[in-house]
């Protein structure tokens, strides 16, 4: 009997390219993808779509009976907007994540769990290191994508303990970015004017959708690997640096300014809180365990990464006026926006 390789999140971006890859396997017998949303195209002939969310029994059904031998978990969303506010977020990602390990537990042919997980569990913060490592200890987010991760990561890891014949795998993947990604980040870099913190230049890492679908399908049918790995391109890019490349010009904001700036922002893209905090003070993770024990390369370093879906995505002939009437326009809006607050504080 071949692979037969169960995987959530699979109408997104990644996971439409991971089930795709593992379609084309001549040893992959069978691939169930899971996602409650229709995929931009249909999926190969080998492939049976499940049309449930995590929480749905049928998928519970599906995992004991199909003869599963490996789960990979890419339903863990980062935009509340889209899974319908916060609240319908973290039930979708913890409580279906619960859901799914429960089935998986009880799935006797099981013994491969993948995880995506994000660097986002580190958090961003003014005491951060200069580089995170898997096993440094660090706070846990307060709120949103990260809180939602390290919760998921934690309930993979009982899981771990008490199956310890499945061979388990986390990937801490930086921020995606790439042609067709569309994620919080890049909505970011597809605003007319680019907000930043006024006397900050985080250090950004990037990840190549290309990179991402390697990685996962290395994970998913090469060597076994328990632990966790941080996954990203070589080198860093400064904000600054990424919004030059991507032709935006910058609208630095006062401190005291961001969170209204943010609510505004938040008004017309998904832009969860702590993208805010990213974007002041950067992260930054060191990726030699995926080199060395993976033996996992990106192809793309986070410079060339971020270059291919500025090229890409972004690029749009962009005149002088153009960029000096948005400016102006920034300007304006940062002048009403301190009126405001001068208005709060005078309450």
């Amino acid at each position: 009997m071949g692979r037969r390789v169960l995987v959530t999140g699979a109408a997104r971006s990644t996971g439409r390219r991971l089930v795709g890859a593992l379609a084309e396997e001549p040893e992959v017998e069978r691939v169930v993808a899971v996602d409650d949303l229709d995929p931009a195209e249909p999926f190969p002939a080998k492939v049976e779509h499940l049309a449930v969310d995590l929480r749905s029994p049928a998928l519970v059904r599906t995992v004991q009976s199909a003869g599963i031998d490996t789960c990979v978990h890419l339903g863990v969303t980062a935009e509340p907007r889209a899974a319908g506010g916060r609240a319908s977020m973290k039930e979708r990602n913890v409580l279906g994540t619960m859901q799914l390990l429960a089935a998986a537990y009880h799935a006797p042919h099981l013994r491969r769990l993948v995880l995506k997980s994000t660097t986002a569990v580190y958090g961003s913060s003014a005491a951060d290191p200069a580089v995170w490592t898997e096993s440094m200890s660090h706070e846990t987010p307060r709120h949103g994508f990260g809180k939602d991760a390290i919760e998921v990561e934690d309930y993979v890891r009982s899981f771990d303990r008490r199956r310890p014949e499945v061979a388990v795998t986390v990937l801490r993947l930086a921020n995606q970015v790439g042609p067709t990604v569309d994620n919080p980040l890049t909505r970011y870099f597809e605003l007319p004017v680019c907000p930043t913190v006024l006397g900050f230049d985080p250090r950004l890492q990037f990840l190549h959708e290309e990179d991402t679908a390697e990685v996962l399908l290395r994970t998913t049918l090469g060597p076994a690997h328990d632990g966790t790995f941080n996954v990203a391109g070589d080198g860093v890019v400064l904000l600054s640096q990424a919004i030059r490349i991507a032709g935006k010009p910058p609208l630095p904001i006062p401190e005291l300014l961001v969170n209204r700036a943010a609510e505004l922002v938040g008004r017309t893209v998904d832009f969860p809180p702590e993208q805010v905090r990213f974007l002041q003070y950067g992260r930054v993770a060191d990726t030699s365990a995926a080199v060395e024990q993976l033996g996992f390369t990106p192809k793309w370093s986070s410079l060339h990464a971020f270059e291919d879906f500025a090229n890409t995505r972004l690029r749009r002939l962009v005149t002088e006026e153009q960029v000096a009437r948005l400016e102006q326009d920034a300007l304006g809006w940062l002048r009403k926006a301190a009126g405001w607050v001068a208005r709060e504080q005078s309450r």
